[in-house]
C-alpha cells in the first residue's frame, strides 16, 4: 500500500473526526477553564491562555469576542461564553 492510501475505515474515521472537530474543541475549551482555574503559577497561566486562544480560532468564534476575553483574561467570562457555545451546539 502507498504511504498516502488510507483504507475506507481509516477514511470514515477521520471524517467523524472532522465531523465532530466543534464538539471536541468545546471539550477541551472546557477542560482549560478547569486547567484556568486550578493553574497556580503565571506561567501555567499563560501556557492555558494561548490555548484557549487557539481552540477558540479553531471553533471560529469571532475575532472581536476572541480579543475581549484575551484583553481580559478572566476565566469568568471564557466560561459564560463556553456555556453559550455549548447552548448554541446543542440547538444544532
Amino acid at each position: 500500500m502507498a504511504k498516502n492510501e488510507r483504507s475506507a475505515y481509516q477514511k470514515e474515521v477521520i471524517s467523524r473526526y472532522y465531523d465532530n472537530l466543534d464538539t471536541i474543541m468545546l471539550q477541551k475549551l472546557g477542560e482549560m477553564v478547569t486547567d484556568l482555574y486550578l493553574a497556580d503559577t503565571p506561567a501555567k497561566k499563560d501556557r492555558f491562555w494561548q490555548r484557549a486562544h487557539k481552540a477558540m480560532v479553531k471553533l471560529k468564534v469571532p475575532p472581536a469576542i476572541i480579543e475581549h476575553i484575551m484583553q481580559k483574561k478572566d476565566v469568568e467570562i471564557l466560561a459564560k461564553n463556553l456555556q453559550d457555545w455549548l447552548a448554541k451546539q446543542k440547538k444544532k
